[in-house]
């Protein structure tokens, strides 16, 4: 099937190419984002497959629709850019990769933990420069710590197993505790306002949802002990951005590791380096020594990328062959959930 492949690179068209040995698609890599001026880049095609940035509004929908497409297969989980009513109500279905690999963005938000807390970014920097002075480096320990983990899915899961390892006191809050995770672990669930105050470490592991949206607010931050470790590889806008920029300000948080942001979409997967970068909060952002930024690469590992081939084709195979879409994301589920 012809499968139109929107905000496409090297890495991930070199594991859509390898994945699509076993099914046999007809596969054509768009650079774009896919938006309602780009859509007719699809015309013809029946399938689009798109990214988190690309913004699947009932506009760019309805071009997709009226070129041809029947399908529109998601490359990630997430789906909140994506208006599901707008597709459901022109019977264009959504299918998504559920899960690809927990232990990628887990892994990845430790790993912005630990950079922080010993302050790996400056280090390195210092000693390029043969500066080998300590000071300004001092790190905790992070054995004896309390870790929030607010969303305790597959991602959050992990990440609490992790922490388990180095000897943290967990805390978990989630709408359906694991009450399996919590025996295997000695992890203790909460609610929200509850672990906001006891965690030397908030990391978020939750969807985007309208419930969910600025659910770390400047009251959830003013809650949190002086000196917490914010870790966010969900969704940018799980985090009031200028309320975290106020409480960095103030020394009440005392770092900040983010993997989105929530205006990434102009910004992230793009080489700015020659241009003057014109969003003013991320700008102030990169300003703190205590602020660590990746650009949405926690899900950036070859076992991950395999995965998201694989079920995105399988997904297109599933649909190609009339069967019923296992991944299909819909309105009302979501509502429901």
């Amino acid at each position: 099937m012809k499968i139109a492949l929107f905000d496409t690179h090297r890495y991930e068209r070199d594991a859509f190419a390898q994945a699509n040995g076993t099914f046999g698609h007809a596969l054509t890599f768009f650079e774009p984002r896919l938006l309602r001026d780009t859509a007719s880049l699809a015309h013809g095609f029946p399938v689009v497959c798109s990214f988190v940035n690309d913004r699947l509004d009932a506009d760019t929908l309805a071009v997709l629709r009226d070129g041809g497409v029947r399908l529109v297969a998601l490359r990630s989980a997430g789906y909140n850019h994506v208006d599901l009513r707008a597709a459901a109500e022109i019977g264009l279905p959504v299918v998504r990769v559920p899960e690809y690999s927990p232990y990628a963005v887990a892994e990845h938000a430790v790993a912005l933990l630990l950079a922080l807390n010993r302050k790996i970014h400056r280090a390195w920097a210092r000693v390029r420069e043969a500066n080998f002075s300590l000071d300004g480096l001092v790190g905790f320990d992070l054995h004896g710590k309390t870790f929030g983990v607010v969303g305790t899915g597959r991602i959050g899961s992990v990440a609490a197993r992790i922490m388990h390892g180095f000897g943290c006191r967990l805390l978990g809050f989630d709408p359906r505790p694991n009450e399996a995770l919590a025996a295997e672990l000695g992890l203790r669930y909460v609610d929200l306002a509850t672990l906001e105050r006891e965690a030397d470490v908030v990391s978020l592991h939750v969807p985007l949802t309208p419930a969910t949206h600025h659910l770390i607010d400047a009251e959830a931050l003013e809650r949190m002990k002086p000196g917490v470790v914010l870790i966010n590889t969900g969704r940018g806008a799980l985090v009031d951005t200028r309320a975290l920029i106020d409480g960095l300000k103030r020394g009440h948080v005392g770092a900040a590791g983010l993997d989105v942001y929530e205006e990434e979409e102009a910004v992230f997967f793009r080489d700015l380096s020659d241009r003057v970068l014109q969003d003013d909060v991320l700008a102030r952002l990169l300003t703190f020594p205590n602020v660590l930024i990746t650009s949405h690469q926690g899900f950036l590992t070859r076992e991950a990328l395999a995965r998201i081939a694989e079920t995105t084709l399988g997904n297109v195979a599933v649909f190609e062959r009339g069967e019923p879409l296992r991944n299909e994301v819909r309105a009302a589920d979501v509502l429901a959930g």
